[in-house]
């Protein structure tokens, strides 16, 4: 795994390619940013925007949510990937929300892990994003890429990848942190073909030297 040293090399590097790395879901309070990201799950932010461009015209309360038939919440996201399941626990959160929460939001992230649909991922996030909690929530793209660089073991779990980045970052970067992580991820750090030629941090990335040395084998085989 990599040193601290190198560590802070990477997460600064990240910080000059993607200065302005930020939540990509389009959202105007914490209950749509709850309802963006339980929609997010294996699926785009691209696609959760467009779906919730008109959702939220619509929806703009947990009652509003609660006043229509689930068959027509589902037909309104139909186009998300498990979208039945998704309009189901978006009315149990909901339910929830006004039974318990007065129809606020929680802040914290314990209580919000408690709500229909959201898991510890989907909390970190609200708590970073929408009251600057200190929080680093693991996505597909944190998780990859803190694998491929060593910042973690590959075997770790997502619990473990994030015990992992809280230890080794300090506590004021873990939201900055995690969004560089999902940019770099997103838009580089592919994937499915990362551009590892262009990679600035290639020097301390052994996973990208393999690809690279790979790629050399399969050239010169050719030739």
């Amino acid at each position: 795994m990599l040193t601290k040293q190198q560590i802070r090399l990477c997460l600064d590097q990240m910080g000059e390619m993607f200065p302005e790395a930020h939540c990509e879901l389009v959202h105007s309070n914490p209950f749509e940013l709850v309802i963006a990201v339980a929609l997010s799950a294996q699926c785009t932010d691209v696609l959760v925007n467009k779906v919730t461009k008109n959702l939220f015209q619509k929806y703009k309360t947990p009652e509003d949510y609660l006043g229509v038939s689930l068959e027509e919440l589902q037909g309104d996201i139909r186009s998300i990937g498990l979208y039945r399941n998704k309009a189901k626990n978006i009315q149990k959160l909901c339910s929830m929300l006004l039974e318990e929460y007065g129809g606020i939001v929680p802040n914290d992230r314990d209580e919000l892990m408690k709500l229909p649909g959201v898991g510890r991922k989907t909390a970190n996030v609200v708590v970073s994003v929408a009251f600057g909690v200190p929080a680093i929530a693991v996505d597909t793209h944190v998780e990859r890429v803190s694998k491929r660089l060593g910042f973690c073991r590959w075997k770790d779990t997502v619990l473990e990848v994030e015990n992992t980045l809280m230890k080794k970052i300090p506590k004021e970067e873990w939201s900055v942190t995690h969004h560089r992580l999902i940019f770099f991820g997103r838009y580089h750090c592919k994937a499915q073909n990362p551009q590892c030629p262009s990679c600035p941090l290639l020097d301390v990335c052994r996973e990208g030297q393999k690809r690279m040395k790979k790629k050399d084998v399969v050239k010169n085989g050719a030739n």
